[in-house]
């Protein structure tokens, strides 16, 4: 999982992709030995106005504690997909209707992923929010990394979480039992459930080994591959249970990136 800053490190140096026991932290101990700090992109491109104008002014920009900007990289069932920077804070649906032209087809509005692949998912009813790391906290679900997925009301969830778990199992580094175990099973359920296959029990079996993976591994990439499939299951329940008297996907989500 070379998205965690030491398994990053790992790579940069021709290892394989596994994190780091810390201590000691890159920033005494990192890359080839020597010290090493890491940040996004998204870090490094707010420091110029920061030193034009100050952190005062940039923290104005945001709520108490919540204050900047942030990149919001959306996409998915929107009008005008991008990458915008906004103040932290600003509004989902505002975000969603005046700066990406709402939901494409004029459609109606099922869910979103408010934080990159690993968030827990919205429901529409619950998208009346700031987007602030605080106020995404108390929905229980993340920030994370600004990436945004909006979901129409064709979207498939069974098809988004099995593409969702896909990308985990497949990033897995294998160390940790229960993330390279957990993503393996949840993925083979979910493609069976997908297929047509699935039973009544699979859908609290699903939930409960993504419950069963949250802070059990070394590094994070666990709770990010099971903190999406539970709230699939609990907030669509009906969906799975729909799949049941169905034979295949009607609502493919090929072209759907989940950030």
């Amino acid at each position: 999982e070379c998205g965690e800053e030491t398994a990053l490190l790992e790579s940069l140096e021709g290892k394989r992709g596994v994190p780091r026991l810390k201590p000691p932290f890159p920033a005494v101990v990192g890359a080839f030995q020597s010290p090493t700090i890491l940040n996004n992109t998204e870090t490094l491109s707010s420091i110029p106005v920061i030193l034009r104008k100050g952190g005062p002014w940039y923290a104005e920009l945001g709520p108490a504690k919540n204050g900047g900007t942030r990149l919001m990289c959306v996409s998915g069932h929107v009008n005008k997909p991008g990458v915008y920077e906004l103040p932290m804070g600003f509004p989902l649906m505002r975000l969603i209707n005046e700066v990406c032209g709402g939901v494409r087809n004029g459609k109606k509005l099922k869910a979103v992923i408010p934080g990159g692949s690993s968030s827990p998912a919205l429901k529409a009813e619950e998208c009346d929010i700031p987007l602030d790391f605080d106020s995404l906290a108390k929905a229980k679900t993340m920030a994370g990394s600004g990436g945004l997925v909006i979901l129409d009301e064709d979207t498939d969830i069974v098809a988004v979480a099995l593409r969702t778990i896909k990308f985990y199992a497949h990033e897995s580094c294998g160390w940790c039992i229960p993330c390279r175990e957990g993503t393996a099973w949840i993925r083979k359920i979910l493609a069976r459930f997908h297929e047509g296959g699935g039973q009544q029990s699979d859908i609290d079996l699903v939930g409960e080994l993504a419950n069963n993976m949250l802070g059990r591994t070394f590094c994070p990439l666990g709770d990010a591959a099971a903190m999406p499939i539970a709230a699939f299951v609990q907030k669509f329940r009906d969906e799975f249970e729909a799949y049941l008297n169905r034979s295949r996907s009607v609502h493919p989500v090929a072209e759907l990136a989940l950030v």
